[in-house]
């Protein structure tokens, strides 16, 4: 087998490696990211006004914003579900 052909080949380690970085889609996308081990990355956007609030919040807890945006998210699935396991099933 040529070294062209053999993926673990040596000299290929870094080609692979930035291949399976490379986004899949255009940089520009609202579609989901990539996913890292057992998480999967989301894009956010949001209004100038309501990104600086993030990161003035963020700053007065001493965390980065998109700490506190994941945060948040883990907190309001967490409290959807305690939500969903309340309603009353009918007979």
């Amino acid at each position: 087998m040529s070294p062209e052909q053999d993926l673990q080949a040596p000299g290929r380690e870094l080609e692979n490696y930035l291949a399976a970085l490379a986004p899949e889609t255009e940089l520009e996308t609202t579609a989901s990211g990539r996913r890292f081990g057992n998480s999967q990355v989301y894009q956010l956007r949001l209004q100038l006004m309501a990104d600086q609030q993030l990161r003035d919040l963020a700053e007065q807890h001493g965390t980065s914003p998109a700490a506190l945006a994941q945060e948040w998210v883990v907190q309001r699935l967490t409290w959807e579900a305690s939500q969903r396991a309340e309603v009353p099933s009918w007979p």
